[in-house]
């Protein structure tokens, strides 16, 4: 008797239908409660785009969307530069590989909650850093970035990148030994200098693992709302305001539902417009090869 090849195609039913119903009818469902007047609970009264035209008309929502902007991009290049510095140097074969690994690992155990709090304390002027400093002597010495509302926005950046680094360290190490041995042979004999094998060979090689981890890093960079909270509340004011927390606030304390949806639209579309290109030259580039 022949095995059936239904029953897998069969099995894998239920879990495409949970995937429908989870993300696709919740994206259109999200957007239809976007072009009602919905507050405190849904409303079907279609108002059309007037909750876009408000959102855009919001200066907070543009700050916290510059806020994104400049939060992504020193993000994810400080976590791609460090990370990939940290692998490069345990890849060099230091002495107590396993324990520098723990070391640089650890942030990235903890919460962004966890993370918030302890930055917190570190740069709260009064105990942390500026206090320490000045308990050394130094009277006129100030870091007071956390209070400042041209300055609070780095440090959400700084917090991010001690916390996610360990992550990137991580996947270019994996990188980084799955590059051929015969390269570096080869490189000692010709005489080329180590910096300039993983400048202008090794790094190359290793762009698949940076798009990976920029695309992750890009995601925590959307949904940035925990970290925000804990270390800034967004201030002062809305000065280090995100999109993350603009809907959540506007959904949970503000009873502006069909507004906070229609916020939620424009950081997917957001996703799709930065991350679409990227994945489309990837698919055409290995089609092509």
């Amino acid at each position: 008797m022949k095995p059936s090849h239904r029953a897998p195609t069969l099995a894998l039913l239920p879990a495409g239908l949970i995937t429908f119903v989870c993300f696709y009818l919740f994206i259109a469902w999200t957007f239809a409660i976007s072009l009602t007047s919905s507050q405190l609970l849904p409303s079907w009264d279609f108002v059309g785009l007037l909750q876009y035209e408000r959102l855009f008309a919001s200066a907070r929502w543009w700050t916290a969307m510059g806020n994104m902007a400049l939060y992504g991009i020193l993000f994810i290049t400080g976590c791609l530069a460090v990370g990939y510095l940290l692998a490069i140097l345990i890849d060099r074969g230091v002495r107590a590989e396993g324990v520098y690994r723990t070391i640089f690992m650890l942030p990235l155990s903890m919460s962004f909650v966890v993370t918030g709090i302890i930055w917190q304390w570190m740069l709260n002027p009064g105990l942390g850093i500026q206090q320490a400093v000045r308990g050394l002597g130094w009277e006129e010495f100030a870091f007071n970035w956390l209070v400042r509302a041209d300055r609070s926005i780095y440090t959400v950046v700084l917090a991010g990148i001690w916390q996610q680094s360990g992550l990137c360290m991580a996947l270019f190490l994996a990188g980084l030994r799955g590059v051929d041995p015969n390269i570096w042979k080869a490189a000692k004999v010709d005489g080329i200098p180590i910096w300039r094998v993983y400048a202008s060979i090794i790094t190359p090689m290793l762009r698949p693992v940076f798009f990976t981890a920029a695309i992750l890093l890009f995601s925590l960079v959307v949904k940035s709302f925990d970290l925000v909270v804990a270390l800034t509340g967004g201030g002062p004011g809305f000065s280090s305001d995100l999109p993350a927390r603009f809907v959540m606030e506007h959904i949970l304390n503000r009873q502006e539902l069909g507004l906070g949806a229609a916020g939620a639209c424009m950081m997917l579309a957001t996703i799709a417009a930065v991350v679409g290109p990227y994945l489309y030259a990837e698919i055409r580039q290995k089609k092509g090869g």
